[in-house]
């Protein structure tokens, strides 16, 4: 892809602030899918299991994309599309979208949350042998399912986990990675839910990215994930509309 191919179809993502969007634009991961290469007029954005659509609504390119699941319309004209497109299949809800405030953060809160993690539990930073858990299992593969191998996430990426007796529990690693942060992926282990391991993990991750200068994004789900962001220091911004393919 050229970069002048970006910039054509970039204009119909401007204003647009996700960063699995940034991720995809600046080269990172993702693919960017057009109808028209020399004169873009709609663009799908496509980084895993979510999709990102943009520009004039256009009904061949929602046959563009693969094992996406997730499709996010940017305006009313690409919802009706969708949902005369697939009918059923599409389950519409609400993600909320978190804020981006850089200096939101309680480092003395985060610290204690880490702090307060039981010491049955190990806490460490992603290496390989920790990579390669997560991908072994399906709860945990979106730990690191946007990379090709460890060698590109340790060039890129950081991430922490909880390990029970060599097993590992919690994590929090990015699902996307841009120019100067990430967004936050955070997956527990079914039998360990309602422990707050997933709060010790999102509080170490935090912590370890303001560290190193980058930003931590967050991006809602649902309400579960809104009450734990807020509980980390975030602040909801708005509701936006999304659509599951059943």
């Amino acid at each position: 892809m050229s970069s002048e191919y970006n910039q054509k179809a970039a204009r119909l993502f401007d204003g647009w602030e996700k960063s699995m969007i940034y991720s995809c634009l600046q080269g990172y991961m993702g693919n960017l899918i057009v109808d028209d290469a020399d004169d873009p007029q709609a663009a799908v954005i496509d980084v895993g299991d979510i999709c990102f659509l943009a520009g004039e609504p256009n009904a061949s390119l929602l046959t563009s994309f693969g094992r996406s699941k997730l499709l996010v319309p940017r305006d009313d004209g690409w919802e009706e599309l969708i949902e005369r497109s697939f009918g059923g299949r599409a389950k519409k809800f609400q993600r909320y979208a978190i804020k981006t405030e850089p200096d939101a953060f309680d480092v003395n809160k985060l610290t204690s949350y880490v702090d307060g993690l039981d010491v049955c539990y190990e806490l460490k930073l992603f290496d390989r042998d920790l990579f390669e858990l997560a991908k072994s299992e399906e709860w945990s593969a979106d730990l690191c399912s946007q990379f090709k191998d460890y060698d590109e996430y340790q060039r890129l990426a950081v991430g922490v986990g909880v390990l029970y007796q060599g097993k590992l529990v919690a994590g929090a690693s990015p699902y996307a990675v841009y120019n100067g942060g990430i967004e936050i992926q955070i997956d527990t282990r079914l039998e360990y839910r309602r422990k707050g391991l997933a709060t010790v993990c999102g509080a170490k991750l935090i912590l370890e990215c303001l560290a190193r200068n980058i930003y931590p994004g967050w991006d809602a789900h649902d309400e579960r994930s809104v009450a734990l962001a807020e509980k980390l220091g975030y602040h909801v911004s708005h509701p936006y509309t999304a659509y599951e393919l059943e």
